[in-house]
């Protein structure tokens, strides 16, 4: 066994060299998808079980297969929670359709308008933020599994949100990966709405809080790390972030874009995110 695992490892490596590493991982994330798209699950510690049991999931499947490829051809923006977001103008934003995430909302009151959809899929955001994202309007996709227990809105559309493994959910229906952000989940989305281009802001990708990855921790004070000090603010518990988790994810999405033929760009202003190409934000839009 150890022998085949070594010569599988050699054959990779030089298909690395050969290709680039980009292009062999968007040929090897091609093949994945039309090979085992509807059946591969690696789903861990029972959340296969316990989202075939939950009604809410069961009931969300259909309203979720009606969004695939709605979008096609169009672009998005996925909208991080960085504090460069306080240095854009996000009144570009009025007429794109865009992700928001977690305490997004907050901003809703000086931005003047409200995401195209919205995601969470963090089990602390979701118990202590249960009745101000139950007020929100626009079609909310939360994780069953991070929600087992908490009160949300039935219309709400449930996903079956895993870790393990990172792999890229071409099939949201069945399950997404999160690989330690809520934003590589708005990927999996986007491409099965069929966006052509998703334009990332606000994914500033660094973070003044340090520690053990993944460790709950408590707010002391005002957030340094997202565009409000009120975000995470005092006495809020919040997951320390998993930098190289995510970095796994955007790797796999850019691949599974790429092989597609579409794209990821980011246009966060001084992100600290190196893996999809940069473009210039104010760029993007006509005067």
């Amino acid at each position: 066994m150890s022998d085949n695992r070594s010569s599988l490892s050699l054959k990779r490596r030089a298909a690395q060299r050969l290709l680039g590493k980009d292009r062999y991982l968007a040929l090897r994330e091609a093949a994945y998808r039309y090979r085992n798209v509807r059946t591969t699950l690696d789903l861990h510690d029972g959340h296969e079980s316990r989202a075939i049991r939950d009604d809410r999931l069961v009931n969300s499947r259909h309203r979720l297969a009606r969004l695939r490829d709605s979008h096609r051809g169009q672009r998005c923006f996925i909208v991080g929670n960085g504090p460069s977001l306080n240095k854009m103008d996000l009144s570009r934003l009025r007429n794109e359709a865009w992700f928001g995430a977690n305490r997004i909302y907050l901003m809703e009151s000086t931005l003047g308008f409200a995401p195209t959809y919205y995601v969470c899929v963090n089990e602390l955001v979701l118990r202590q933020c249960a009745e101000e994202i139950s007020t929100l309007t626009m079609p909310k996709f939360l994780s069953v599994n991070a929600s087992a227990d908490v009160d949300l809105p039935q219309d709400s559309i449930f996903m079956n949100s895993v870790w393990g493994k990172a792999r890229f959910g071409y099939e949201p229906t069945q399950v997404l990966w999160e690989s330690g952000t809520v934003t590589y989940v708005s990927m999996q989305l986007a491409f099965f709405m069929g966006f052509e281009e998703v334009v990332l802001i606000g994914v500033d990708h660094s973070f003044s809080t340090s520690g053990p990855p993944n460790t709950e921790v408590v707010s002391d004070g005002d957030d340094p790390n997202h565009f409000s000090p009120d975000y995470f603010g005092k006495g809020f518990k919040w997951h320390l972030p998993d930098l190289e988790s995510s970095e796994k994810g955007y790797r796999l999405a850019r691949a599974a874009f790429e092989a597609d033929g579409r794209r990821i760009v980011d246009a966060t202003v001084g992100g600290a995110l190196t893996i999809f190409p940069k473009v210039d934000y104010e760029s993007l839009f006509a005067d």
